[in-house]
């Protein structure tokens, strides 16, 4: 965005969430979370090396079900991705601002059999889309460890931009403190964003 287009006003963005909502792109389907997706969800994250670089590693589909039942209050509208009918993972809308048009893409977790695949970026086009189509976003960002080299190779991909290292930011499972790199996809430039990501998604 130019210096000239930061002076255009810009719209707050709406929040249209329901529980009813379904994005569906190839053999990928995102829904929200619902309390009966947590057996399947726990048993298809149950590894320690998925958890690696998100903090929360529930012990019990009761944990899952305890945690995504309080996202919403903690500011986290969780999905839950399924490849074909099997559940794969889950990834959240959160750092929300409605007034300031942004939003935040995050707490991603999928099994290791989708790394690499075209799970993640299938998810993100659907929901980069509902977040700019639908609800009128200018912008929304991604941010990871800075230790983890396969996540910000993965955002990179995407066609987010990366601004920078927050510095002593976010504590990790092992309460360490990470540095994190925030990465970022405008309004402006999500036309490009979706060429790209709808051309790799290509059969």
């Amino acid at each position: 965005m130019t210096s000239a287009q930061h002076e255009l006003p810009v719209e707050p963005a709406r929040w249209p969430w329901s529980n009813d909502l379904e994005f569906i792109h190839g053999d990928v389907t995102l829904n929200p979370f619902r309390e009966s997706d947590a057996p399947e969800l726990f048993e298809a994250l149950d590894d320690d090396v998925t958890w690696e670089h998100v903090r929360g590693r529930p012990s019990s589909s009761t944990d899952v079900a305890t945690t995504m039942a309080a996202a919403h209050s903690n500011g986290r509208w969780p999905f839950v991705a399924r490849l074909g009918d099997r559940i794969v993972g889950t990834t959240s809308f959160l750092e929300l601002s409605t007034i300031d048009a942004r939003c935040e893409i995050g707490f991603t977790v999928y099994a290791r059999e989708v790394w690499g695949g075209p799970v993640n970026p299938t998810c993100k086009l659907l929901m980069m889309q509902w977040a700019f189509e639908e609800c009128g976003m200018n912008r929304v960002q991604l941010k990871t460890d800075l230790r983890n080299l396969r996540s910000q190779n993965a955002i990179a991909k995407l066609g987010a931009v990366r601004e920078g290292v927050l510095r002593g930011y976010q504590r990790r499972a092992n309460d360490t403190i990470r540095d994190t790199v925030m990465y970022s996809v405008l309004a402006t430039e999500w036309p490009q964003v979706k060429n790209g990501l709808t051309d790799r998604l290509r059969p």
